[in-house]
């Protein structure tokens, strides 16, 4: 058979052969030919396949190099509760969770059960566990969430925008930890080695800074006084 040196069909080869024996190159390589179709489409579809077949695969392109390659551990058990935080932008994070159903039952039957909530505690610097709930606030969550947007719209000089989030369970007039995140950073709002303020900072405007409102403690106050 009459290939060029890379191992595919010649088109002048293939062009030199009777209809009948290109239709039998065809059939020796699984192809479907149809009655009555012209020599010129079959002697494509043997060049596409014999291109196809020459080209090296994946598998002997790719190279594993031991040094950059890791092991992925499987979790030790499953049905677990546990809360996550992945950070969008400098106003936004996405937290996940998930309770395990033996958590879900010892809180859910019981009578004062009242919901869930996720709880923002600002950390102090150098501080990985919360000491004390100045500035931290509560969003309640729904029995049925999974993960939720926060918007975190101002850093307090002493926090630096280090955070942890708690998950808990609202009994009473009490919450019950379930969960809490790892320590973590969200981006500086005011960079001062580029002289970016909140107002020029390109990645808070691309936030949607403009349209972020905050309720103050103090305003808090005068609704509930109204």
């Amino acid at each position: 058979m009459d290939n060029t040196p890379n191992g595919q069909f010649s088109r002048h080869w293939l062009e030199s052969l009777s209809t009948a024996e290109l239709v039998k190159q065809a059939e020796d390589f699984g192809i479907d030919i149809p009655p009555g179709l012209e020599r010129i489409f079959i002697i494509e579809e043997l060049l596409l396949e014999s291109a196809y077949l020459s080209e090296p695969k994946a598998e002997e392109e790719i190279q594993i190099i031991p040094s950059y390659t890791e092991s992925v551990v499987l979790p030790k058990q499953y049905n677990i509760s546990f809360i996550e935080v992945i950070i969008r932008d400098p106003l936004w994070a996405y937290v996940f969770w998930e309770i395990k159903s033996h958590d879900r039952e010892i809180h859910e039957n019981e009578d004062d059960f009242n919901g869930y909530c996720l709880r923002v505690i600002p950390l102090i610097e150098g501080e990985d566990i919360q000491k004390s709930k100045e500035n931290s606030f509560t969003v309640s969550i729904g029995k049925d969430d999974s993960a939720r947007y926060l918007g975190f719209a101002e850093h307090s000089p002493k926090t630096e925008g280090r955070y942890v989030i708690k998950l808990g369970a609202i009994r009473g007039d009490s919450e019950l930890q379930i969960a809490v995140s790892q320590p973590f950073n969200m981006p500086r709002l005011i960079d001062s080695a580029t002289l970016f303020g909140i107002d020029t900072n390109p990645f808070v405007r691309l936030s949607g800074s403009a349209d972020f409102s905050t309720i103050n403690s103090t305003d808090r106050e005068s609704r509930v006084k109204r």
